[in-house]
């Protein structure tokens, strides 16, 4: 973390993908990254992740700034879209070709899967076209060469987290073979043009933490702090996502989903039920605690959306009381 990092103004963000309407995972993120920059009097930025338009499901855009206009997640000033900055992208591989850093890469997903030894987020690359491509090969992808020493980085969640990119992940992907940028790429550059200090969002971008801090040295860019929640669990313990179904939050009654998200981040509840949003947030910004929120706890939707009673102490990571 850099002392520059440490020293400005809090601004944080929440960067959704318009691929369907927000259900309570998703909305757990927007919860945990609101509460923690209005905690601590920083700004709270949109950023809507179009980048992918094959995927982008019409409508889902404007119905994700309804729900979150009526969870009281107000964010300040103008709305970051990823499908107007494709120059900003292609400038910062166009340095990182200048610096050498990058190759063109012919394979196939099919070739890699078949080819290569898993990894944490499945098969590590193996280098084909790493000294150049393969004869009768056509360049397809652009990747990252991972020539690079441990990233090492503290959490303020997950506390202290380490990687070898190049051992567990391999050369990846910065444009993909539709010519689309990668989300790596991408969400650095975007975090630098909007003067993002801190990420607060799931746990299920842990393991891309590393990547993005390797493209913030190689690009000279400053390394915000991170903090990843925990993830919301279907039954079968799959991560609620809009690729699952999983269901929309209710707009329309917005209090008890937000008190269940607030709980589900290990929040004391409030003193009587609330029953109006903008009640519930004037109580809650100065009463945010990122101590109190669990480090990789899992639950379940319906452990999620319960409303229990505080019936204890919470715990930390070493399982002591907080």
């Amino acid at each position: 973390m850099s002392a520059n990092a440490e020293s400005s103004a809090y601004r944080g963000r929440f960067a959704p993908s318009p691929t369907g309407p927000l259900h309570f995972g998703s909305l757990v993120a927007a919860v945990g990254s609101f509460a923690d920059a209005r905690a601590r009097g920083g700004d709270w930025l949109l950023r809507i992740e179009d980048l992918d338009r094959p995927r982008e499901r019409p409508g889902a855009a404007d119905d994700i700034l309804y729900t979150l206009a009526a969870f009281g997640l107000t964010w300040d000033g103008a709305i970051l879209r990823q499908s107007a900055r494709g120059w900003a992208y292609a400038q910062a591989l166009e340095q990182l070709i200048h610096a050498g850093l990058v190759y063109p890469c012919g394979c196939t997903r099919a070739e890699i899967a078949t080819s290569a030894r898993r990894g944490p987020e499945g098969p590590i690359y193996p280098g084909t076209c790493r000294h150049g491509l393969p004869p009768g090969r056509t360049p397809r992808s652009i990747r990252l060469r991972a020539d690079s020493p441990r990233i090492d980085f503290t959490d303020r969640i997950q506390g202290p987290r380490s990687q070898r990119i190049d051992h567990d992940v391999g050369d990846f992907v910065l444009r993909r073979a539709d010519g689309i940028h990668a989300y790596q790429l991408a969400v650095v550059v975007d975090d630098a043009a909007q003067g993002i200090t801190d990420i607060v969002r799931g746990a299920d971008l842990l393991l891309s933490t590393p990547r993005q801090i390797l493209l913030q040295r190689h690009l000279g860019l400053r390394q915000p702090r991170y903090a990843h929640l925990p993830l919301a669990i279907d039954t079968d313990g799959r991560k609620l996502s809009k690729s699952l179904s999983a269901l929309p939050v209710d707009a329309s009654n917005p209090v008890p989903t937000l008190l269940a998200a607030w709980r589900f981040l290990g929040q004391q509840a409030p003193p009587t039920r609330a029953t109006d949003i903008t009640d519930f947030w004037r109580w809650a910004r100065g009463r945010w605690r990122l101590d109190r929120v669990p480090a990789l706890q899992h639950r379940s939707p319906t452990q999620a959306t319960a409303w229990p009673p505080d019936t204890g102490p919470r715990h930390g990571r070493a399982g002591q009381p907080r």
